[in-house]
């Protein structure tokens, strides 16, 4: 938005302080913080994200969503400078914005405090690891005979169609991926159950035969933590294994999960495999793929 921020003095700027600090109004207060980090050359982006604000009911609008010209009368509100719809739309393609689908989050019940200190030990555990040591990140994920809907390419005019089986199977798959080498191990279930996660713990016992300790990075999943994964963790071979648990809610912590981002953006998105079976000899060759290119990348 550098081209349409008006360039104020440092009296201006002064008085804008001034105000900010003498300002009982949230909403107001926060308009003034805005202005003042767009004026010292922070993004948009950055000033929404150090603010904690981007949507237009946090200017007062009823409308939950962004339309050019609600962010042309937004400006004009913050700034008093009028600007026309298309400057609008360079300005938008000049800062690299567009249009997509915002991703759902939960707040942790977690202190801040607490949430970047377990974090934080989390990331010297993999910083310092020893040598004779794995740490994998693990997580679950479903996959839908029904396939997924998503974006694709299509003619002006026309909708794509995908035709869809009607009633739904699922199969889960439990995978770990290594913090090192990115390789992915992995087992499939027809229930995500605490039985198909010790399957995994297993196939991680079996498969690092020489690691001294395996630790697995993982979510709170309740199939995590039941009474059956706190016996298979008691035996010779289990106490190898040492579970570190995320914060509560913080999916974007888990580097897996980009993993299965890009299972369902490989293969079942939009899919029009009409059985099970099909889809998930896809799933298998995209992941065995997947560990292929991972082990070049890794010898290059």
């Amino acid at each position: 938005m550098k081209g349409i921020v008006p360039v104020l003095g440092r009296r201006d700027k002064r008085r804008l302080v001034k105000n900010l600090k003498k300002c009982k109004d949230a909403q107001l207060k926060t308009r003034y913080q805005m202005v003042l980090n767009l004026m010292e050359g922070r993004s948009v982006a950055d000033t929404a994200r150090a603010l904690g604000v981007a949507d237009p009911p946090d200017y007062g609008w009823r409308r939950p969503t962004w339309t050019r010209e609600l962010l042309v009368k937004t400006m004009r509100n913050l700034t008093g400078q009028e600007v026309h719809v298309a400057t609008m739309s360079r300005a938008l393609k000049q800062i690299g914005a567009r249009r997509g689908r915002p991703k759902p989050t939960v707040n942790s019940p977690w202190s801040k405090r607490a949430k970047l200190r377990k974090l934080r030990d989390i990331k010297d555990l993999l910083d310092n690891l020893p040598e004779d040591e794995v740490a994998v990140y693990e997580d679950e994920v479903d996959i839908h005979l029904n396939p997924k809907i998503g974006l694709d390419w299509m003619v002006k005019g026309q909708q794509k169609r995908v035709l869809t089986p009607g009633k739904n199977e699922k199969r889960y798959l439990a995978g770990a991926q290594n913090v090192r080498t990115g390789e992915l191990i992995w087992v499939e279930g027809e229930r995500k159950t605490s039985l198909l996660f010790i399957r995994l713990l297993w196939e991680l016992v079996m498969h690092y035969r020489e690691a001294k300790v395996i630790h697995a990075i993982l979510d709170n999943s309740s199939i995590h933590s039941t009474k059956q994964v706190e016996v298979s963790l008691k035996t010779a071979e289990g106490r190898r294994l040492k579970l570190h648990f995320l914060p509560p809610y913080c999916p974007g912590d888990n580097k897996i999960e980009r993993t299965w981002q890009d299972l369902h953006a490989n293969v079942t998105r939009n899919h029009t495999r009409p059985t099970m079976n099909e889809l998930m000899s896809d799933v298998r060759y995209y992941l065995r793929r997947r560990n292929r290119q991972a082990q070049k990348a890794l010898a290059a």
